[in-house]
């Protein structure tokens, strides 16, 4: 599976956890007690995204890699 998407990882102090998102997959994001462990939850929780879209017959967005936020 192509893991090559973008992950935001951040401390969320109002759910005591740290969140992973990926900005790229609407509505992919987990969670975890520590860095490394949201980073291990978003890397699961991508590829179930990934399967549930094929599935359901849904696009796939290819990754595009970093985004560039400053100009």
């Amino acid at each position: 599976m192509n893991l090559k998407y973008e992950i935001i990882l951040y401390w969320s102090a109002d759910d005591n956890a740290y969140i992973a998102e990926v900005p790229e997959l609407p509505g992919c994001m987990a969670d975890g007690a520590t860095y490394a462990g949201a980073l291990q939850n978003a890397e699961v929780i991508i590829q179930e995204w990934l399967m549930t879209a094929k599935e359901l017959g849904r696009s796939v967005p290819e990754p595009k890699g970093r985004r560039l936020m400053y100009a």
